[in-house]
């Protein structure tokens, strides 16, 4: 959980493949054959060097490529089959409400933020910054995973404020960093 890697082609999720304990397949709005299609060779990688592999959004493409979880907003549907299937279920949160709410549901995880602003996704709820990330964190008995705004020289800021893990976009190229940064403040 400590260093999740959205990512969306193969070259970026092979240099992430150093630091990465997370490899989270971001391809929206395809259709599940082509998601199924494209995610064989994020799953040979991750099986490859040992890292969880998750499909964001696409319960039936997580089941098809056999990945170890799925993520979902708070919108998306299928989490009683991710559960049925023995997915890792990842649900996300912008507040406490809604992380009580993801435990409930059955999440193994809460993906929350956004904690600063990004420009990887400018539709995203405001800010919660590293209080409403704390606020999260105490709420919940659940992993807890940082995302929005994050890079190397802030996710020690996500650690001490009670995250288990970050996830980052941009960054993943850095990822071996970000996951030296999340070690030492564990």
């Amino acid at each position: 959980m400590r260093v999740h890697c959205l990512v969306e082609d193969l070259e970026t999720a092979s240099a992430a493949a150093s630091g990465a304990t997370v490899i989270q397949l971001r391809l929206k709005d395809r259709p599940t054959p082509e998601v199924v299609e494209r995610g064989r060779p994020f799953l040979e990688l991750c099986r490859a060097h040992g890292i969880t592999f998750v499909v964001n959004d696409d319960v039936e493409a997580a089941i098809a490529l056999g990945a170890d979880g799925v993520h979902l907003g708070r919108t998306d549907a299928g989490r009683e089959r991710a559960r049925a299937a023995g997915l890792l279920l990842g649900l996300s949160a912008s507040g406490v409400g809604e992380a009580v709410a993801a435990r409930r549901l059955g999440a193994g995880y809460i993906g929350a933020g956004p904690i600063w602003e990004s420009p990887t996704k400018p539709d995203a709820d405001p800010p919660i910054g590293l209080a409403g990330l704390a606020e999260i964190c105490d709420a919940v008995d659940l992993p807890v995973v940082a995302i929005g705004g994050i890079d190397a020289t802030n996710a020690r800021a996500c650690i001490d404020a009670g995250a288990a893990g970050v996830a980052v976009v941009r960054a993943s190229v850095d990822a071996e960093r970000i996951r030296r940064e999340v070690d030492a403040a564990l």
